[in-house]
């Protein structure tokens, strides 16, 4: 019995009659998008993976700033830091769900308009003035909510003649004739502060719309806003994830908009970090606060994430 094996294929013959160039090995070929990697998985051992397990360290030590803190795996402190800023916890998430959804409810309609109703030419302006905050400091535009809410702007005055901040004091999320130093301060700058981590995605998604899908809805005699329930909000489902997780989770961790516009009964999780890090100088118990702020958010985003689907995640 003969065996046959396989011919090697030609190798291109230069055009000057020359020696054909050696094959590229392929243990090269093998490694090259590994040495692509390297830059990446380089900067997130050096700026997140050697933090993380310097920090876990952290949150396991004793001691005080005079005397050195040491590793006695002193877990109960996570259990004492939970307890102490549980009301901080709900707080940050509250705040966080309630200016994600005002973020929804603002955004969408932008970005509606942005991919169906603008022309080409408005359309990039409005894009630009979504990204223009972006040009100014995260704390000037907060300070500037400060000066927007001031107790005798021209918006509490507005407020005031409409009898709106009744409600609102009836609901708690104000205090008086003030908006300053209350809950819904707070809300308004976590929703300005991050409305464009919302519009970005959610318009991403809905230009990816083809509009002949409208006009079929249409042929079909379905009414628009028929078209908009069947057709238009489940095709744009990534982008409302997206949006929604782009928004809620850098605003759990947000701790200007509570540190400047609200008061100490309003403070969050991150000005719980912020004061244990700085202030009262407790490495420890500030390192088991963003460990268990972290833990708490990865445990929601994996259940909202199995809840909507990411298949088609923008």
């Amino acid at each position: 019995m003969t065996t046959t094996t396989a011919a090697a294929p030609p190798q291109a013959i230069p055009p000057d009659g020359g020696t054909p160039p050696a094959p590229a090995p392929r243990t090269r070929r093998k490694l090259t998008p590994y040495w692509l990697l390297l830059p990446g998985i380089a900067w997130l051992v050096v700026f997140f993976a050697v933090p993380m397990v310097y920090q876990a360290s952290t949150s396991l030590q004793t001691g005080s700033l005079e005397d050195g803190f040491r590793v006695t795996w002193h877990v109960s402190t996570y259990w004492d830091a939970l307890v102490e800023y549980r009301w901080h916890f709900v707080r940050s998430f509250g705040y966080a769900a309630t200016a994600t959804l005002l973020c929804l409810a603002v955004g969408y309609p932008l970005a509606y308009t942005i991919a169906f109703k603008a022309g080409k030419r408005w359309r990039n302006v409005i894009l630009i003035l979504v990204i223009a905050p972006f040009f100014t400091s995260f704390l000037i535009r907060t300070l500037a909510w400060k000066t927007i809410l001031s107790d005798g702007g021209p918006v509490v005055g507005a407020l005031n003649a409409l009898h709106v901040l009744d409600v609102t004091s009836a609901l708690g999320l104000t205090s008086g004739d003030r908006v300053l130093a209350t809950p819904l301060a707070v809300v308004c700058g976590l929703t300005y502060n991050f409305l464009p981590f919302m519009i970005l995605p959610l318009y991403t998604s809905l230009e990816r719309i083809d509009p002949r899908l409208h006009e079929a809805a249409g042929d079909l005699y379905a009414r628009p806003f028929t078209t908009f329930r069947k057709v238009t909000f489940p095709i744009s489902l990534p982008g409302v994830v997206a949006g929604t997780l782009l928004t809620f989770i850098p605003a759990s961790g947000d701790y200007i908009n509570a540190q400047l516009l609200g008061s100490p009964s309003e403070q969050m999780v991150g000005n719980g970090i912020q004061k244990q890090f700085l202030n009262v100088l407790d490495y420890p118990t500030a390192a088991a606060l963003s460990f268990i702020l972290m833990a708490l958010i990865l445990g929601m985003v994996t259940v909202y994430m199995r809840k909507a689907g990411t298949e088609e995640l923008v």
